[in-house]
């Protein structure tokens, strides 16, 4: 990676003491982590800018699609981050706690490879309609795509509401086209095109197929954990057959061993066992001390047994 060296970064520092006044732990784990990697790929980039800014000659004439994937998360400069993170800050903590982490990152994923998508399409457009190929040289980089797209989707969550931009009030569903235009006027150095991509993936999301799609990514996903939870609860399920075949087997060697005697009865029947074993056996073996059978009668023996198992 390579380092990048700058002077001051007050952006940086008005960025930690944000972070620091709104507190970690209020701050949902996607939001976090996703300013996370913004503020550690601004300090120590992938590489240098132009080898990761998104353009239409390097990224769709030369194959460099890996652009696609870095260019949202690295930053012109400290401004640029600081501004990006305050929005992201602000809009991630409203719709990941309004749909779930999980979702909230899948988006995040989705709209950054989608903003840059949308962004080629537009400056091939535009390179044939003015015929000029000096779009498909502009190169853009930063998150404002995909905040833009958060926007669309947040006013959708939100309706009705009254924003302000610039001191206007603006209703919520019209805030994003008016943040397009304030911020071209405030910064015309800023991507025009890279901004509007963002909503237009907004707009594919709430209105057009984009949500269904990825909602059937997510089925899909979903389904092929499934045969895996399936063999385990046929397993499982397996298991406790053979748990009870195996119940059913030993009842059914109980029973054989039992011969469905009663418990008296199965003791007069050991007893009885126990005087044939001791008939047929060595003399030599041992009485425990109720002398020789033989000389006993069957009452009598029965009565010493009865105490001996006692």
């Amino acid at each position: 990676m390579y380092s990048r060296r700058r002077g001051g970064n007050l952006g940086l520092f008005l960025l930690l003491s944000q972070l620091f006044h709104v507190g970690f732990e209020n701050i949902p784990p996607v939001t976090l982590m996703t300013m996370a990697l913004n503020i550690f790929l601004y300090l120590s980039p992938i590489q240098p800018l132009m080898n990761v800014c998104i353009n239409v000659q390097e990224t769709w004439n030369r194959n460099d699609w890996k652009r696609l994937f870095f260019s949202p998360f690295h930053h012109a400069d400290d401004w640029h981050l600081y501004f990006n993170m305050v929005s992201m800050l602000y809009k991630g903590i409203r719709l990941e706690q309004r749909i779930g982490s999980n979702w909230f990152a899948f988006m995040l994923s989705v709209f950054s490879v989608m903003t840059g998508i949308i962004y080629l399409l537009l400056e091939t457009i535009l390179a044939e309609l003015m015929e000029d190929q000096s779009y498909k040289m502009q190169c853009a980089v930063g998150f404002s795509g995909v905040l833009f797209a958060l926007k669309v989707v947040n006013s959708y969550y939100n309706p009705g509401g009254l924003t302000y931009v610039m001191g206007i009030p603006v209703w919520e569903q019209y805030a994003c086209w008016a943040e397009l235009v304030a911020i071209h006027l405030i910064a015309p150095g800023s991507s025009f095109v890279g901004h509007l991509s963002g909503i237009i993936v907004g707009l594919i999301y709430i209105n057009g197929p984009l949500k269904q799609l990825m909602q059937i990514c997510a089925d899909i996903v979903s389904l092929s954990s499934f045969p895996r939870q399936q063999t385990r609860f046929n397993n499982q399920g397996s298991s406790g057959y053979r748990a009870s075949r195996n119940d059913a087997a030993s009842n059914t060697e109980r029973h054989d061993y039992t011969g469905g005697m009663t418990e008296e009865e199965q003791l007069e029947e050991a007893i009885r066992a126990s005087l044939d074993d001791d008939r047929t056996g060595s003399n030599s073996r041992r009485s425990y001390g109720v002398g020789n059978p033989q000389h006993l009668n069957e009452e009598e023996i029965r009565q010493r047994r009865l105490n001996r198992f006692a």
